[in-house]
């Protein structure tokens, strides 16, 4: 097999192919690493027909063994497909020699698939760019998460999701890619064929509980202007993640708060709002509901409402009852922005 040219380091990544005979699938995004894989299978299928896959544990196979199983010949087709989960169990200091000499002359009728959450950089990568690819499967930041929950309702399921939509599905499941495909398929059939995927919808099926370990999700009821749900998902909240977050929850309270008197002082002394939000870090469905209030909400208001946040936060630190002091300090949020 011709060696390619090597590629830089700071090369973008790309997704592995058929003609690739080394591959590592390296990061912690587990649905991108199974996106890769049903891809390379597919490819393989493609140029090769039927082929065989055999799968291996890094934490318990020997590597010799798995270097063995991509050299022999295959008895039920002309292609084989060799996976090694948790590679970075495998792939040490003492077995890199061995699949770096691997790499310089592997086996044309057999593909190595390592799959790892890390992956340390090191002459294997520069040996495996030369008849493969290093292909990262990193957890992605929540803009990038957005984009990719609009494209995949529509790719995947023949659906639609708007931005405001996406975002709030984003702030609910956080930026795991599995999480988000599973509920866009159910959202999807809900939806029925031809109809966009509502905020309703997203209300009614995804629940906060899918977070129950992060209290920053209490700011998207908080900004509804409803106190009923406000209420209904700050119990869930604390329910699930245990008073002992009664302070994180204050926190993201005042976090919340604090973003409003930012963006009330900035629309009052007629700053540009765009560059208040960026400032503020705000982004996504959140980012729209803080910025419809800039103009309705007076700074005083904004700025009453901070200061019984502080209060509270220094209430449930000096032992009030949290729940109790969080709900009035809800109803407050309910009051002045709906």
């Amino acid at each position: 097999m011709a060696k390619r040219q090597s590629s830089s380091s700071k090369a973008p990544s790309r997704a592995p192919n058929a003609d690739d005979r080394v591959v590592v699938l390296a990061g912690k995004e587990l649905f991108l690493r199974q996106q890769y894989t049903s891809m390379l299978r597919a490819a393989l299928e493609q140029v090769h027909g039927e082929i065989e896959t055999f799968k291996f544990a890094g934490e318990s196979v020997q590597i010799a063994e798995v270097l063995d199983e991509c050299r022999s010949f295959g008895l039920m087709s002309t292609h084989k497909l060799v996976i090694v989960d948790d590679a970075d169990a495998l792939v040490v200091e003492a077995t890199r020699p061995m699949l770096e000499r691997y790499a310089e002359d592997p086996c044309e009728q057999a593909t190595l698939l390592l799959r790892a959450s890390t992956w340390r950089p090191g002459n294997l990568d520069k040996a495996i760019a030369k008849v493969g690819v290093v292909t990262k499967c990193d957890q992605i930041e929540a803009p990038m998460a957005l984009k990719w929950t609009m494209a995949r309702a529509q790719r995947a399921y023949e659906s639609s999701i708007g931005q405001r939509e996406a975002a709030m599905l984003v702030e609910r499941l956080g930026v795991d890619l599995g999480k988000i495909d599973a509920e866009l398929g159910k959202l999807a059939i809900a939806a029925g064929a031809g109809s966009p995927i509502s905020q309703e919808l997203i209300m009614e099926m995804v629940p906060l509980t899918r977070e129950v370990d992060n209290p920053w999700v209490i700011q998207e009821p908080l900004l509804s202007g409803d106190p009923e749900y406000t209420l209904r998902q700050l119990r869930i909240v604390l329910e699930n993640s245990g008073k002992s977050n009664a302070v994180p929850v204050s926190y993201a309270c005042m976090d919340l708060a604090r973003k409003l008197v930012g963006v009330t002082e900035g629309a009052a002394s007629g700053q540009n709002l765009n560059t208040v939000a960026k400032e503020l870090k705000l982004w996504g469905e959140s980012r729209d509901a803080i910025m419809r209030l800039s103009k309705r909400v007076k700074p005083s208001v904004a700025r009453e409402l901070l200061d019984a946040s502080v209060r509270a936060d220094m209430d449930i630190k000096r032992s009030a009852d949290p729940v109790r002091t969080l709900e009035v300090l809800a109803l407050r949020f309910a009051a002045v922005v709906r």
